[in-house]
């Protein structure tokens, strides 16, 4: 472990506690028969609609493949429609689709917030905040170093 520096360390923090929260997340919404992943990307609909397979694709962490077969599911349980408009196919939420994310988003946030609520002040989510969108706006910016 010695030749950890901080920064690998702090990225190895982050990603066991994503995994974790993300593991976490899908346990609590089985209550709702949503998985986190399918959650994310009824909320992007909501937020972004009409929305194209591609733009959805770019928004949430899931392969082409691994998005059509989530939202076929989705489809079947009611929660999306897709309309063809010539050559594009866009995404949008039906009644059912709508009701769940207001049902469950409250939930949902109020879980998520309790991973900091529970052991930081405000001060301390500000500072924190304020740092990992530093960190989060400075990777969108990242290349690929050569081989």
């Amino acid at each position: 472990m010695n030749r950890n520096t901080l920064s690998s360390l702090i990225w190895l923090r982050l990603a066991r506690f994503a995994s974790h929260s993300n593991h976490l997340s899908n346990e609590y919404l089985k209550r709702f028969n949503l998985t986190a992943a399918q959650f994310d990307v009824l909320v992007q609909i909501q937020v972004y609609q009409p929305i194209t397979q591609s733009e959805l694709a770019e928004k949430i962490i899931v392969t082409q493949g691994g998005i059509s077969r989530m939202l076929v599911r989705l489809e079947k349980e009611g929660y999306i429609v897709r309309k063809q408009e010539w050559k594009t196919k866009y995404i949008c939420l039906t009644d059912k689709g709508n009701e769940i994310i207001e049902h469950t988003m409250p939930h949902q946030l109020v879980f998520q917030s309790s991973f900091f609520d529970d052991v930081l002040s405000e001060d301390e989510k500000k500072t924190l905040y304020s740092l990992i969108s530093r960190v989060q706006k400075s990777s969108l910016k990242k290349e690929l170093p050569p081989e």
